[in-house]
């Protein structure tokens, strides 16, 4: 989905300094790893990449997404190739930031150790990049297999943090509040998706159950105007992937999207990808969806773009640095 933004709107929005802070690793496989393994079978551009298209439920998405990336994602050294490609084509468009996460159950599928995946990941950040890796987790994923790994992951050397994945429709177990609570004890951060497909109670539930900060979508709190009341008072922040919550229909049009609400009602919103190999989008796009579609201003991108910046987990001088950075575009 490319929005249409004049040429002056483009520039500025390169030249904004930003962050992704919601990207799937395994999501944004490149296509064009694809295609080296398989010239002929990825020969074309995606049907999904078309600004028009939209997905008929999370499981064709889901299933469309998971069928790829199981053919690129089989070692660690294939996560570090993919890795490399996706972070520079951040550092290509002015991205100084990124949060990501892969996926609890490719160590079960794939039989490879979760810190092997997330060295791997975190190895091939440029030097001009700052990198945060988090494993997440669907609200299933506590089996025999992977609850030792789930345990065991809040002592893993450079692990950012945990994030819960997938759908919401399952009920949260009680191994998760518990889980998340160890994580921060151990100093990482968490995160949760919430208020996507879900109704707003998940985002009080992400809140108030697991005691997290750090909102994956979070959109349909929009449908409870204490639920966004509750987001502003707990300082959360909401993770929003605007093309992707198009491309899924949670939202009808881009023009509806809740983020223009809730951030002229005072919440902390920043925009990411999501998937963007199943959605065909970049950060820039997001940023120009805003402006086109939503009726961003200039200063409101800026805004968006240091709300990303603030929850960066850097240090508070390459905070600052970054911040004024923003402000000085013109």
């Amino acid at each position: 989905m490319h929005a249409s933004i004049d040429l002056t709107t483009a520039d500025f929005i390169h030249r904004l300094p930003k962050t992704e802070t919601h990207l799937h690793i395994e999501g944004a496989l490149p296509y064009q790893l694809l295609q080296k393994l398989d010239p002929e079978k990825f020969n074309q551009p995606q049907d999904c990449w078309a600004h028009d298209f939209k997905w008929k439920c999370f499981e064709d998405f889901e299933a469309h997404l998971i069928d790829h990336a199981v053919q690129w994602f089989t070692t660690p050294e294939r996560y570090h190739e993919a890795a490399q490609v996706i972070f520079a084509g951040h550092l290509a468009q002015n991205v100084r930031y990124v949060e990501t996460s892969f996926h609890a159950g490719m160590i079960e599928f794939l039989g490879i150790p979760g810190p092997e995946i997330l060295d791997a990941i975190r190895s091939a950040a440029p030097a001009e990049l700052e990198v945060r890796v988090f494993m997440g987790m669907a609200r299933n994923s506590y089996n025999e297999t992977l609850a030792p790994v789930l345990e065991d992951c809040v002592n893993w050397d450079g692990l950012a943090g945990i994030d819960l994945h997938g759908v919401e429709y399952l009920p949260l177990e009680e191994w998760t509040p518990k889980l998340w609570a160890k994580a921060r004890d151990a100093g990482l951060v968490t995160k949760a998706h919430a208020g996507e497909f879900g109704p707003a109670a998940h985002v009080r539930e992400a809140i108030e159950v697991l005691g997290t900060r750090r909102i994956q979508h979070g959109i349909r709190a929009i449908e409870d105007t204490s639920v966004v009341e509750l987001a502003i008072e707990s300082g959360a922040t909401f993770d929003i992937c605007p093309i992707s919550n198009v491309k899924l229909d949670v939202v009808d049009r881009l023009e509806d999207h809740p983020i223009r609400q809730l951030f002229d009602r005072g919440l902390r919103c920043t925009v990411s990808t999501d998937d963007p190999f199943s959605f065909g989008n970049t950060v820039e796009d997001e940023y120009a969806a805003l402006s086109a579609g939503l009726n961003f201003t200039n200063e409101e991108l800026k805004q968006i773009a240091k709300n990303g910046f603030e929850v960066a987990l850097v240090d508070e001088a390459t905070r600052a640095k970054w911040i004024a950075e923003v402000d000085a575009v013109r």
